[in-house]
């Protein structure tokens, strides 16, 4: 039988990632929103440096990095950047020198200690050295500038994009397709968080090339849903191209709007209902920029009834716990709620 994921088998891949992940059942909180069949695939248990979605991608980026014999890597995002935490930890495990771009400007600071605790005092415990830029929609630009200045002082520094979110990154949720599907044969519906883009690519170009009929929804977390969705579809056909798979379809691309909480970094009161419910319903702990608002749209589907009653679920934990000590008001008063 062939193998419809043969051409990446055997691809550069450095092992960072405590693989396969978990799927678990979400009983209760499936009864609440009228789901019996609901799922969760744990990639906040992916390990390394408090886990997440992109270690899955990182194996991949930087054993090119590797491959290019890399002295350095630059990475970045803002302050509480789940990506720029995963890389300083895989850096330290991996012995190469880190960079960092936190970018400043993109959000207001919400609480004070938000520039201090979370992901960036990780960042600086994992040894990263941290470069203070400008936000820049062109997201990956003031990384640009940070790597050429890299280079002009006689380094040889790879750039691992924003979100770790190219093509090759991105094959890390080609594998995690894979995964889902061996273990949810029937799986009909994946929701996650969708942001930069590469995970819901992966994930799309993975079930395509698989020929599995499961459909997946991203949940816009940047109230940018028609950037992300382009973004997943030019990502996308690149991953296609990967795989030797030619019926790349741009209409497979289905990113929800209604959960952003109107602008990154913001919380409303349908991510601190998801929050609440994950904790007080399944003991789980999420944060308020990513996987919060990504709960609250899968309820928010499922009251909608976008979902049948008894069709397999599975929603993406991506991780992102240590963001939650970035906004202890905020998780105070979710917690304190009735």
């Amino acid at each position: 039988m062939t193998d419809p994921l043969s051409r990446i088998r055997h691809l550069p891949r450095v092992a960072l990632a405590h693989l396969p992940t978990p799927m678990e059942r979400l009983g209760r909180l499936g009864a609440a929103i009228g789901l019996s069949n609901l799922w969760v695939k744990r990639d906040d248990c992916t390990g390394l440096g408090f886990g997440g979605n992109k270690v899955r991608k990182l194996e991949f980026d930087l054993a090119a990095a590797r491959e290019v014999r890399a002295d350095c890597i630059v990475c970045g995002g803002v302050a509480q950047s789940n990506v720029a935490r995963q890389v300083a930890a895989a850096c330290a495990k991996l012995g190469i020198e880190c960079h960092l771009g936190i970018m400043r400007g993109r959000v207001s600071v919400p609480e004070p200690a938000y520039g201090e605790s979370g992901n960036i005092l990780l960042d600086r415990l994992y040894g990263a050295i941290i470069h203070e830029i400008e936000w820049s929609e062109d997201r990956n630009s003031g990384l640009q500038r940070l790597v050429e200045s890299l280079r002009k002082a006689g380094r040889n520094p790879y750039l691992v994009p924003y979100g770790a979110s190219d093509a090759l990154g991105a094959l890390g949720y080609v594998l995690a397709a894979e995964e889902i599907v061996n273990a949810c044969p029937n799986v009909r519906w994946i929701v996650h968080a969708s942001g930069s883009a590469g995970t819901q690519a992966g994930l799309v170009g993975g079930l395509l090339a698989l020929g599995h009929p499961a459909r997946v929804v991203g949940i816009d977390v940047d109230a940018q849903p028609e950037r992300v969705s382009a973004d997943v579809c030019r990502i996308g056909k690149e991953v296609a191209a990967l795989l030797g798979c030619n019926d790349w379809r741009d209409d497979l691309v289905e990113v929800a709007r209604h959960w952003s909480a109107g602008s990154y970094g913001t919380s409303d009161k349908t991510t601190r209902e998801a929050i609440q419910m994950a904790a007080r319903l399944e003991g789980l702990a999420l944060d308020p920029v990513y996987t919060g608002k990504s709960l609250a749209g899968l309820i928010g589907l499922a009251r909608q009834r976008k979902f049948a009653e008894d069709e397999p679920v599975v929603w993406i934990h991506t991780g992102g716990g240590p963001g939650i000590f970035a906004y202890p008001a905020l998780m105070a008063s979710i917690a304190s709620t009735a």
